[in-house]
């Protein structure tokens, strides 16, 4: 990391109004489904019997919905002096500064996105628009990074 006053400390970024959204979701699923495997639980006039395995299976599915939700919560970003981390819904991978041509957050974009070598380009989906200043704030703080390790290259 170079010293002075231009240098950038490292940057971890991930989204937090889809953290909220998601974790309420996830609540009501989890409610919502253990409410209904209650009411299910007595012999009802329908001639359908729910058993006790039915019910927890209505639990299970109110948590595994739950996990679904959680899941948009995964998407991380972390940058240093050496390069950048990704981590999106499926996986995560790690860029040196020297592979990535630019950060970028097109007009209309729900997240921002790193710029490869032919025309190619990673979503960063933890810096979203949704987020507003904080996204600006990540997106500056990852150019600032990117154009330390470039000047640091060519020096």
């Amino acid at each position: 990391m170079t010293s002075g006053p231009q240098a950038s400390r490292p940057l971890t970024s991930r989204p937090r109004r889809v953290r909220w959204v998601a974790a309420a979701f996830a609540v009501v699923f989890v409610a919502l489904f253990t409410v209904v495997a209650v009411l299910l639980g007595g012999d009802t006039s329908t001639g359908v019997y729910f058993r006790l395995s039915d019910q927890l299976a209505m639990v299970g599915i109110g948590v595994l919905l739950a996990c679904g939700a959680l899941w948009l919560t995964r998407p991380r970003v972390s940058a240093d002096a050496d390069g950048v981390t990704v981590r999106n819904l499926l996986g995560s991978t790690r860029f040196d500064w020297a592979s990535v041509v630019g950060i970028s957050f097109p007009d209309g974009a729900s997240w921002a996105r790193l710029e490869l070598p032919d025309d190619e380009y990673v979503p960063v989906m933890a810096v979203q628009a949704v987020d507003g200043d904080r996204a600006v704030a990540a997106i500056r703080e990852m150019r600032k990074l990117h154009r330390a390790a470039h000047a640091q290259q060519s020096a």
